[in-house]
C-alpha cells in the first residue's frame, strides 16, 4: 500500500486511495502520520547519543589518558564550579567521590555532544552537509573545552564518523521505513563501537601507574626484605609496606610530566627565585625512608592509609641551598593546580620524593616528584609539585577552601583490619599510627572497655639510610611509619572487642567519637565478636 498527502496536523483528517482504488479510513491514517514522525526523532535522538560516545571515544584516542582529554577537563569545570558545600560532601563519600564525578561529567558530556549533533542534523540538507556541522560544532566545543587541538579533532572526526554512517542506510532500499531506521542505528552503532575499541586500545597500551614493571634496585630491596621480616602475618591486612597505595586527587586524571622538561621552582620570600631539575635534585645527598601517609577522609577503620619506602632529598637541604629565610608558612603547587599552605616548621624535616619502593615514582603517586610531610594529614603532601612558595603570612590551601582542617598532625588510630575465629581461639590485628610520635602500645580490651590487655607489637620500621649506601645497615626507628599489631585469646561467647593506641609521649587515644570532617576521625574501633 503506498501512502500519498496527507497532514500530520493534530485534528486534521484526510481521505487517501490504496493502489485498488479503495480509501484508508481516516484514523489509520492519523496514526500512521504520527508513528513516522517518532521514529525519526527517536533514530535521531540515538543517532546523536551514539556520537556522543564516539566523540568522548575520539577525545580519549588523540590525547590519551591526560588532562587535554575531553573527560578531564569537563570534570574539572564541574568541580571548580561547585560549590564549597558540595565539594565538602562529595569528598565525605571516600572512594564513590570520583566514580560520582566521572557520571556527572560523562552524562554532560554526552547530552552536550548528542544536542550538538541533533542540530546539525536537523538544520542542514544532506548527509555530507550534516557531518561537517558536526565536525565544526563538536570539534569547536571540545577546544573550548580542553584548549587541544588534538583532543577537538579526535572528538569531531568520530561523531562525524558516526553522521555519515547514519546518513545513508547500506543495502536494499525498502518502502519499510523502521528497516531503514534500524539500518541506520545498526551503522551508527558500528561506528561508535569502533571508536570505542579503538580508545580502549589505545588507553591500554599507555604505561599505567602502578610504575616500572622493573624490580627494586638491591639496596631498596633489602630495606623492603627487612620490613617484611618484622611484618605480622595477618589475614586481610597488608604487612608493614602496602602492597596497593591508596590515591585521593582532585582531577580525574593524573597530569603526564616529562622529567627532562620538569622543573621545581623555590619562589616568595626568598633572596633570589631558583628552579631545579631533576637531576639537580638528584645530585645532592639524597635518603630512603619509610613514610605512612592517612587521609584526612580516612574513617575511623578506613583503610586510606598505606606505608611505602621512599627515595628523595631532605627539604632542609633544598631550602639551604636557596637561602630561605626563617618564615610564617609554605604553600605548595602543584601541576593539576592544587594547593596547600601550613606552618614552615612542618615542611623543614620532609623529603622531596622522586621514588617508591625501589622504583622510580609512578605517575599516579606524583611523578616526577611530591612531597612528604611527616606526621601531617596526607593532603598537606602534595603530588606532581611544581612549586615551594615560602611565605610571610598563611592562606586557606584548596581543601580549606571548601571546608577541611586536614593540614595539621595525624590523630592517633588503632586500626583492627583482621579477625580471624577458629575453634574458640579469636586472633586479631592491624596497624596502628600516631605520626611523628610514634607508638608506644595498642590496648584490646574484649569487654567493651572495662578492662584492657597490651596486643603485641612489630619492631618499628628501620629509620632513613643515605640513597647511595650500597648494602644500607637499619639504625634506629623510622620517624613517621606506622607499626603492625596482633593479639590472640579464647572465648566461647559473643562480645564487643575494642582496640586504642598509646603514642610515644603516653597519651591514649581518645574514645570521642568525630567524623572525618572537617578534620579527621577520631574514637575508639571496635567490633562485635561471635565465636
Amino acid at each position: 500500500m503506498s501512502l500519498t498527502g496527507g497532514s500530520e496536523g493534530a485534528g486534521e483528517k484526510a481521505v487517501t486511495s490504496d493502489a485498488a482504488g479503495g480509501t484508508l479510513s481516516p484514523v489509520a491514517h492519523y496514526h500512521t502520520g504520527m508513528d513516522r514522525p517518532s521514529r525519526k526523532q527517536s533514530v535521531d535522538a540515538a543517532v546523536g547519543l551514539l556520537a556522543g560516545v564516539a566523540a568522548v571515544a575520539g577525545s580519549l584516542l588523540a590525547a590519551g589518558d591526560t588532562p587535554a582529554f575531553v573527560g578531564a577537563s569537563v570534570a574539572a569545570l564541574v568541580r571548580d564550579a561547585s560549590p564549597a558545600f558540595v565539594a565538602v560532601e562529595v569528598r565525605g563519600l571516600g572512594e564513590l567521590a570520583q566514580p560520582l564525578l566521572a557520571a556527572v561529567t560523562g552524562l554532560l558530556l554526552l547530552g552536550a555532544y548528542a544536542a550538538a549533533t541533533t542540530f546539525a542534523r536537523r538544520s542542514v540538507d544532506g548527509g555530507a552537509a550534516a557531518a561537517g556541522t558536526t565536525l565544526a560544532l563538536v570539534g569547536g566545543g571540545t577546544l573550548l573545552l580542553t584548549g587541544s587541538l588534538a583532543s577537538a579533532i579526535g572528538a569531531g572526526i568520530a561523531a562525524m564518523v558516526v553522521v555519515l554512517a547514519a546518513s545513508r542506510p547500506l543495502g536494499p532500499r525498502r518502502s519499510a521505513g523502521g528497516s531503514r531506521g534500524r539500518r541506520r542505528l545498526l551503522q551508527a552503532g558500528a561506528a561508535a563501537l569502533g571508536a570505542l575499541a579503538a580508545s580502549t586500545v589505545r588507553l591500554g597500551g599507555e604505561s599505567d601507574t602502578a610504575g616500572s614493571p622493573d624490580p627494586p634496585d638491591p639496596a631498596a630491596q633489602s630495606l623492603l626484605s627487612v620490613a617484611e621480616e618484622r611484618s605480622f602475618s595477618l589475614p586481610d591486612a597488608d604487612g608493614l609496606v602496602s602492597d596497593g597505595f591508596y590515591t585521593v586527587d582532585i582531577a580525574t586524571v593524573d597530569p603526564t610530566l616529562s622529567p627532562a622538561d620538569w622543573e621545581l621552582t623555590v619562589t616568595g620570600e626568598v633572596p633570589e627565585e631558583r628552579s631545579f631539575t631533576l637531576s639537580e635534585l638528584q645530585a645532592f645527598d639524597a635518603e630512603r625512608r619509610f613514610v605512612t601517609l592517612r587521609c584526612v577522609s580516612d574513617p575511623l577503620n578506613g583503610e586510606k592509609i598505606d606505608t611505602a619506602l621512599w627515595d628523595g632529598v631532605p627539604v632542609s637541604t633544598v631550602l639551604e641551598a636557596v637561602d630561605a629565610p626563617e618564615s610564617c608558612c609554605v604553600t605548595l603547587h602543584a601541576a593539576d593546580d592544587y594547593f596547600v599552605s601550613f606552618p614552615r616548621e612542618a615542611l623543614d624535616s620532609g623529603l622531596l620524593a622522586w621514588g617508591m619502593n625501589g622504583r622510580p615514582l609512578p605517575r599516579g603517586h606524583g611523578a616526577p616528584l611530591r612531597t612528604l610531610v611527616p606526621g601531617h594529614w596526607g593532603e598537606t603532601n602534595a603530588k606532581w609539585l611544581t612549586e615551594i612558595e615560602i611565605r610571610e603570612e598563611p592562606e586557606d590551601g584548596y581543601w580549606e577552601q571548601r571546608g577541611w582542617e586536614g593540614t595539621g598532625e595525624v590523630n592517633p588510630v588503632a586500626k583492627l583490619h583482621s579477625t580471624a575465629v577458629r575453634d574458640g581461639t579469636v586472633r586479631v590485628g592491624g596497624h596502628a599510627y600516631a605520626g611523628t610520635r610514634g607508638i608506644d602500645a595498642v590496648e584490646v580490651s574484649t569487654d567493651g572497655g572495662d578492662s584492657w590487655t597490651e596486643a603485641a607489637l612489630s619492631d618499628p620500621l628501620p629509620g632513613a639510610v643515605p640513597l647511595d649506601a650500597a648494602e644500607p645497615e637499619p639504625d634506629g626507628a623510622a620517624a613517621d611509619a606506622w607499626r603492625m599489631w596482633e593479639h590472640e585469646y579464647d572465648a566461647d561467647e559473643r562480645h564487643e572487642l575494642v582496640v586504642r593506641v598509646i603514642d610515644g609521649d603516653g597519651e591514649r587515644q581518645t574514645r570521642d567519637q568525630q567524623g572525618v570532617r572537617p578534620s579527621g576521625a577520631t574514637g575508639w574501633v571496635s567490633e562485635t565478636i561471635r565465636p
